[in-house]
């Protein structure tokens, strides 16, 4: 009996395995950065429609065992009152990502990740005061980018570097979040008819070069410079974004 996934070429699945890797390795030592890797490569190999999804079923699964020790080290209080915003922007994502035209999504999502990841490069923080409506509109601003390309971090880290906490305090209260919006996409995802037998084989398939990734990157969080580290990942979401351009396919 053919599986779902058999209209794919061998070339565009190990490509998207090998894609994954990578960015469950981003993923696993910062906290963040597989989206920006995965999502703009993936949906020119299998469609916005179900990268996004394969991305949040991989990630979502293999991530619960991050969860106890964020618990613990995270700012919680912040993390609720974040993921209070991503309740109303999460599902405006997913709505955008299940009606919108793919080759629309794929420039949206290449624009999505390049602005991201310019972000990241230009060392912007937020300097304001941190207060309840400030971070449950940055929370809303990230669930809207998650549900449409799982691209939840990169406002959430903006304006978290803004305060005193350690490294590793944001790093967990990053991965505290994450949680709480992947149980939000998982609903939306669902009840927009986004999780598919598709979605699921390919996130299976996927999922041992992704868990390679996401625990070798977490190995290497207290053996790599952190510095070094980031400036690879830039690397890779920029050919990343390079390479999955509508204008070349």
């Amino acid at each position: 009996m053919p599986s779902p996934i058999d209209h794919y070429s061998l070339q565009t699945l190990v490509l998207t395995v090998l894609v994954a890797g990578v960015a469950g390795l981003a993923r696993g030592f910062s906290g963040f950065g597989a989206a920006l890797i995965f999502m703009p490569a993936g949906s020119a190999l299998v469609g916005p429609e179900v990268a996004a999804p394969v991305l949040l079923v991989t990630d979502g699964i293999l991530s619960l065992g991050f969860l106890p020790r964020a618990y613990r080290l995270a700012r919680r209080r912040d993390v609720m009152l974040m993921a209070s915003g991503a309740v109303i922007g999460v599902p405006l994502g997913a709505f955008v990502l299940r009606h919108a035209d793919p080759l629309l999504l794929r420039w949206l999502i290449a624009g999505l990740a390049s602005s991201m990841l310019l972000l990241l490069l230009s060392g912007w923080r937020y300097h304001g005061t941190p207060s309840a409506p400030v971070t449950a509109v940055v929370g809303a601003v990230s669930g809207l980018f998650g549900g449409l390309a799982q691209m939840t971090g990169p406002p959430v880290v903006a304006y978290w570097l803004s305060g005193k906490e350690t490294h590793g305090t944001m790093r967990a209260s990053i991965i505290l979040f994450f949680g709480a919006t992947t149980v939000f996409t998982f609903i939306s995802y669902i009840a927009s008819g986004l999780i598919t037998p598709a979605t699921l084989w390919l996130a299976a398939l996927v999922a041992p070069a992704y868990t390679l990734g996401l625990f070798g990157g977490a190995r290497s969080f207290h053996l790599a410079s952190p510095e070094v580290f980031r400036r690879l990942c830039f690397v890779l979401i920029a050919a990343s974004v390079a390479t999955s351009l509508p204008l070349w396919h």
